[in-house]
Order: structure tokens, then C-alpha cells, then sequence
């Protein structure tokens, strides 16, 4: 195949687009996986700092931020049902990398956990202020409402982990983009897997 047939045979999404059943099966699955996942990482790192009396504060920030992201993954189960779209296969393995990714993260600190917050927040904050762009442009102005709601929750976590001292954590700059690099992959193939 040429360069000039896979052009093609690609249509970039154009405002006005009708609704693809497809692509919104697979903002559901990506999203749902993202947020398992986001609700595993918190896990992990509330297992390090409840067992500390000294970490009250932070575990209870943790604890506040994980009950946002279970309400985004109910929600999540419910579309996955109404769209009749296919869950990731991957989920048992998002479970485990997040567990480990907030388990380790909090192992290095308050700081640390929180710049894994900040890493995963401004990923998937991006990631749905796309997605609202699109589901606009399709007409789908209910979805489109809903996952801005999630998007803005999303930056109320991130700009909490700055305020928080993310950007203090030690080696801040490798691990904030070996987080965020990480998230990218996980949506790219959660979208088809």
C-alpha cells in the first residue's frame, strides 16, 4: 500500500461527523480501563500511608480522590452495558500495574504520590477534553456533558497533587514523564485490547 492510499483511506474526524457507534465503544473501554486503573493506583498508595497515623492527612485526600474515581468507574460500568461495548481484556493487568505504580509511588513519599497524581490527572485530562471534542462534534452532547463533568474532577486531583508538592518530589521531571508515557500506551491499547 502506498502513502498516498492510506491517505485515502483515512478520514479524519470533522465536526459535523455523525455518531459512530465504534469509536464511542472505544472511549468507553479506554475510559473504563482508566479508570480501574486510577482506582487501583489510589488504592495502592492509601495501603502505604493508612497503616502510618502520622499519613492521616494524606490518606484521607487519597480516600476522597479514590471515591471520585470509583463514581467515574460505576458510571463507566453502566455505559459499557448501554453501549453494548466490550470491557478491556487487559483489566486484571491495569489492576496490578496500578496497584504497584501507587504502592510505589507512595513508598517514595507524600511528594512522590503525588506527582503520580499529577502525571495520571494531566494525561487523562487532556485525554477527555478530546473526547468531549469529539462527542460534540458527533452530537453527542449527553456523553459529551458527562465526561466533561469527569474531566474537571480529574483537574481538581491534579491541581490538589501541585498544591501538594508534586513538582518537589525527588527526580520529579523522569518520573512525572515515565508516568505520563505510561499512561499514553495503556490508552492506546486499551482502546483495542
Amino acid at each position: 500500500m502506498t502513502k498516498s492510499d492510506r491517505t485515502k483511506s483515512f478520514t479524519p474526524p470533522m465536526p459535523g461527523n455523525r455518531r459512530s457507534p465504534r469509536r464511542i465503544e472505544e472511549m468507553i473501554r479506554v475510559d473504563h480501563a482508566g479508570e480501574y486503573g486510577a482506582v487501583a493506583i489510589y488504592q495502592g498508595q492509601r495501603a502505604v500511608f493508612k497503616a502510618l497515623p502520622h499519613k492521616a492527612r494524606i490518606a484521607r485526600q487519597l480516600e476522597e480522590m479514590e471515591a471520585d474515581e470509583q463514581v467515574h468507574l460505576d458510571a463507566f460500568d453502566g455505559l459499557i452495558f448501554k453501549h453494548g461495548a466490550r470491557p478491556t481484556a487487559l483489566a486484571p493487568i491495569w489492576n496490578l500495574a496500578g496497584r504497584a505504580l501507587g504502592t510505589a509511588t507512595a513508598l517514595l513519599g507524600e511528594k512522590a504520590a503525588h506527582a503520580c497524581t499529577e502525571a495520571v490527572e494531566s494525561v487523562i485530562e487532556q485525554h477527555y477534553a478530546g473526547q468531549v471534542e469529539e462527542l460534540r462534534a458527533m452530537g453527542e452532547d449527553e456523553l459529551a456533558d458527562l465526561f466533561a463533568k469527569f474531566r474537571e474532577e480529574e483537574l481538581e486531583h491534579r491541581d490538589l497533587a501541585i498544591e501538594e508538592g508534586a513538582r518537589q518530589a525527588p527526580g520529579y521531571a523522569l518520573l512525572s514523564r515515565a508516568i505520563e508515557a505510561g499512561c499514553r500506551v495503556a490508552i492506546k491499547v486499551s482502546e483495542r485490547v
